[in-house]
């Protein structure tokens, strides 16, 4: 399969382009979802990866796989140069030595239906998200969502345990019984997300990459806080959309790529 055609399939499955577009458009925000990188040939294997770093170019050459699927954006902003010292600019440019196509998904695949904020939700025991922080047309990013009651302590312990995680960071009586979560995936923890959970009465409050003023001031409104690597609190949804895409993309053969050490 080509890139455009790789592309056509993910945009029909899980969400197209033009919604993180429309993210963009209507919340301020910016990405750079699509084809980074077009090799002009057909690739019989895909790897699905977080990132675009030299260990997915070592993974895809390995794999012989001739197009890597991101999630986070291979190229974000302008990129000036490339440098032996840049991890992030010298694998894609040995995806471009080596004729590997890259495509990267990220706003979309946030607010996909089914994509990696909702399969975070999930992974947390929630089952339908009562409200969206942020909706799109079709989708949408940051949910609040009723669980099983459960200790605080024994919430962190399974979703650790399901997005097979051993880092993060806990605020709160492991004893306080969880009823109802916001989550939002990556570095979804801002003050809006935080007026967001408490407007809806959310005991915990789950994200990534969280500033100190923001977890002080959802512990000091009463919420247990769990923050996750980023890179935990999206990997697991990434992996979830690859596996939905097995029965899709029949022409090529699919791997995952996961970095534990960023778990």
């Amino acid at each position: 399969m080509r890139a455009e055609d790789v592309l056509s399939v993910l945009e029909k499955e899980v969400a197209p382009v033009s919604m993180s577009d429309e993210f963009c458009s209507k919340y301020s925000a910016y990405d750079n979802s699509g084809i980074i990188y077009d090799s002009g040939t057909d690739a019989s294997g895909i790897l699905f990866s977080l990132d675009m770093s030299p260990m997915t170019l070592a993974e895809a050459e390995k794999l012989g796989a001739g197009c890597v699927v991101t999630h986070h954006p291979a190229i974000f902003k302008g990129l000036k140069r490339i440098l032996p010292s840049d991890p992030g600019p010298r694998a894609l440019a040995g995806c471009v030595k080596a004729g590997i196509s890259v495509i990267s998904m990220h706003l979309n695949f946030d607010c996909a239906p089914c994509g990696t904020d909702y399969h975070l939700m999930k992974a947390l025991g929630g089952d339908r998200e009562d409200s969206l922080l942020s909706p799109v047309n079709g989708g949408g990013y940051g949910r609040v969502y009723d669980v099983s009651p459960v200790s605080f302590g024994k919430f962190c312990r399974d979703a650790m345990s399901v997005l097979n995680t051993k880092r993060a960071f806990m605020y709160g009586d492991e004893n306080k019984v969880i009823k109802r979560v916001a989550s939002f995936c990556g570095a979804g923890g801002d003050e809006e997300a935080v007026a967001f959970a408490a407007g809806l009465g959310a005991d915990a409050f789950v994200s990534a990459d969280m500033k100190h003023h923001v977890v002080a001031e959802l512990v000091q409104r009463g919420m247990c806080v769990l923050e996750l690597t980023h890179y935990a609190s999206e990997s697991y949804g990434l992996r979830k959309i690859y596996e939905k895409l097995s029965g899709a993309l029949t022409d090529c053969e699919l791997w995952f790529y996961e970095d534990a050490s960023m778990l």
